[in-house]
């Protein structure tokens, strides 16, 4: 039981923390991320598993950890609320060729990721840009202004 109560602590951990670290722009998460991601991982694996490192342990973990995350899946699914406080909301980064300073500085974008972003789009200045919007995935979208 120690082993199935520590994973369910461990995934909500985890999951807490990677909404923390915020979305990326492009969804990928860099190095320092994936290092701190990994440790702390590592480090709960080492509580969860405590002195009985056993077969039936670690697979008693393995299964908890799979019914947690098709738990947290289903409760996405099913509630819009659940859903924003895993995978967040969108962002409107830019409307109307105005950057929305608050929203980048909250999301950790800057106007080069959004830019970089546009470029994809064939945009090459911002004015160009209607709406810019982070999107809960970490991809930015954007939405040209008509000629």
């Amino acid at each position: 039981m120690y082993t199935v109560l520590h994973a369910i602590g461990g995934y909500f951990l985890l999951l807490v923390t990677l909404r923390v670290l915020r979305r990326r722009p492009g969804a990928q998460m860099t190095p320092f991320e994936f290092v701190l991601v990994f440790l702390m991982g590592g480090i709960i694996i080492l509580t969860t598993m405590d002195h009985d490192h056993s077969e039936t342990n670690a697979v008693m973990g393995v299964i908890t950890i799979g019914l947690m995350h098709r738990i947290v899946a289903y409760l996405r699914e099913r509630f819009e609320l659940a859903r924003s406080l895993i995978d967040g909301k969108p962002l409107v980064l830019v409307q109307d060729d105005k950057w929305q300073d608050l929203a980048m500085r909250g999301a950790a974008v800057t106007d080069d990721d959004v830019m970089a972003s546009a470029r994809t789009k064939g945009i090459r200045t911002l004015d160009r840009i209607k709406y810019a919007v982070l999107e809960r995935n970490g991809a930015i979208s954007i939405i040209k202004k008509k000629q």
